[in-house]
């Protein structure tokens, strides 16, 4: 017989098996219900169709142009030290901060193979891509990677280090070209999406707005009407595509503003309409031709806005009138405001060099003036910008070869002699602009300074002046021999070691 207190036992052992069977089935029929059943969706959230349809647009644009963006790669012979890190490889990025990221610890200066990042644009089927002069500037070789990871050597057309635009050229045909949008209707506020290779991150997709457009005096190129935007571009991102939201391109991203090295909010883009002429002008001629009336124009500030009666700040203030310039046979002076341009304001000196640049050679511009204090109208035929005002002496890549880069030149007359007080037996070309930045202002050049020589080589007017630049080595200081206001002095220009 069992004892009471094995009863007790088994009746417990049996509540606990019995219990258990009740926890499992109760669990079981759980799990059935969630294995079973449909399963949980989020519920549509009101109001953020438009956000979702957002979201897919961007999705849909990026898809459709990134095949059109490449990967460049370049190798050039210098003299340094060699970079470690490659994601400082951007030239662009060196340009603003010098090899102080990324040194090697060897010392010495010495000669070495360098690589470089940056990006470029598809612009036809049969291979030309649009890129930075400051991406292919000097290099040995070129590489471009599609989308496909398809590796092509491309080969420089031609290249504009004033605007900061190049034409590259790779042998491929059915290629994905991006459309090209109209920079001129962007607008600040409108949403747009930067493309490229930064860190060499292949097609990586950005999105922002247009900060700003027709910024210039940024100190990057001497023609500059740059789309600000705070789509992040980084190092690498050089030559890339700046798309608006109907997936056209509208810029090509050229550099950033940073204290640190990366993004900080502020970028730059070369406007599509500029691009576009440069390489247009390069498929054409084989060179870039400009628009040039001959006046040297300056900024009004609100007091020469006063004195010489125009309407706020905008306009372009005559300084100079080039002699037997088109200008000057249409008859402007010094000391005319140039407010309009066949209809459209002047907004400053830079707008008004920009919108000439960009005229049909032989064409008329109506200009609307302010001399005296009252308006009148002047027709000036456009003529070519001459190579002595180019500034620049470029070689078949089109990159600056000469320590004289930035300097524009003139015929030193009678007239002038007497103007800049100088004797009459002195000879030369007179400096007419020295541009912010370069080496020759860093030299402590002079516009109204006279150059009588180069390298020793005596310079009498304007041919002498370009057969003795043509013959510079790219990273060759050149010696000048100078007349200022009367006194003779000599002054060496360009890098040293």
């Amino acid at each position: 017989m069992l004892t009471r207190s094995k009863k007790l036992a088994w009746v417990g052992a049996l509540v606990l098996v019995i219990v258990g069977i009740a926890a499992g089935l109760t669990i079981s029929s759980r799990l059935d219900i969630m294995n079973t059943g449909e399963a949980v969706t989020a519920a549509p959230i009101k109001g953020t169709e438009s956000l979702v349809g957002m979201s897919d647009g961007l999705a849909n644009i990026a898809e459709a142009v990134t095949p059109s963006v490449v990967n460049i790669s370049t190798e050039k012979t210098v003299k340094g030290q060699n970079q470690m890190s490659p994601f400082f490889d951007d030239p662009f990025f060196r340009r603003f901060f010098g090899d102080q990221f990324g040194q090697g610890g060897g010392g010495g200066t010495r000669k070495f193979k360098q690589s470089s990042l940056g990006s470029g644009v598809i612009v036809s089927q049969d291979g030309y891509i649009v890129t930075n002069n400051h991406v292919v500037d000097g290099a040995d070789d070129i590489k471009v990677v599609l989308a496909d990871k398809s590796e092509y050597k491309a080969k420089v057309v031609g290249a504009d280090s004033r605007s900061d635009v190049a034409l590259i050229k790779i042998k491929a045909e059915g290629l994905p070209a991006m459309a090209w949008g109209d920079s001129d209707k962007l607008r600040p506020g409108e949403m747009v999406m930067a493309i490229g290779s930064p860190f060499g991150l292949a097609r990586t997709v950005t999105v922002g707005i247009v900060s700003a457009v027709g910024r210039a005096n940024v100190g990057i190129a001497d023609y500059e009407d740059f789309i600000q935007t705070d789509a992040a571009i980084n190092p690498g991102n050089s030559g890339g595509a700046l798309v608006n939201m109907r997936g056209e391109l509208v810029g090509i991203n050229t550099a950033i503003f940073s204290q640190s090295g990366g993004y900080q909010g502020i970028g730059f883009a070369v406007p599509a309409k500029m691009a576009r002429q440069v390489m247009e002008s390069i498929r054409k001629t084989g060179k870039v031709v400009r628009g040039w009336l001959g006046v040297s124009v300056q900024n009004l500030s609100p007091q020469l806005a006063k004195e010489f009666a125009a309407e706020g700040s905008k306009g372009a203030l005559v300084s100079d009138v080039v002699k037997d310039s088109p200008a000057e046979k249409a008859g402007l002076k010094v000391g005319d405001v140039i407010v309009k341009l066949d209809g459209e304001t002047v907004e400053d000196s830079g707008h008004l060099r920009n919108s000439v640049a960009a005229k049909p050679l032989g064409g008329k511009v109506e200009l609307e003036v302010i001399r005296d204090k009252k308006k009148l109208e002047v027709a000036v035929t456009v003529g070519e910008l001459p190579k002595e005002m180019a500034g620049a002496v470029t070689g078949e890549a089109g990159e600056t070869v000469s320590a004289l880069a930035g300097i524009s030149v003139q015929e030193l007359t009678p007239d002038l002699t007497d103007k800049l007080g100088l004797d009459k037996g002195v000879t030369g070309v007179v400096v007419v602009s020295v541009d912010q930045g370069s080496l020759a202002e860093d030299a402590g050049l002079a516009r109204g300074d006279v150059i009588m020589s180069i390298n020793r080589a005596t310079v009498k007017n304007v041919k002498d002046y370009n057969k003795a630049a043509s013959k510079l080595k790219k990273d060759e200081p050149v010696l000048l021999l100078l007349n200022r206001q009367g006194s003779v002095l000599w002054m060496s220009i360009g890098p040293t070691d």
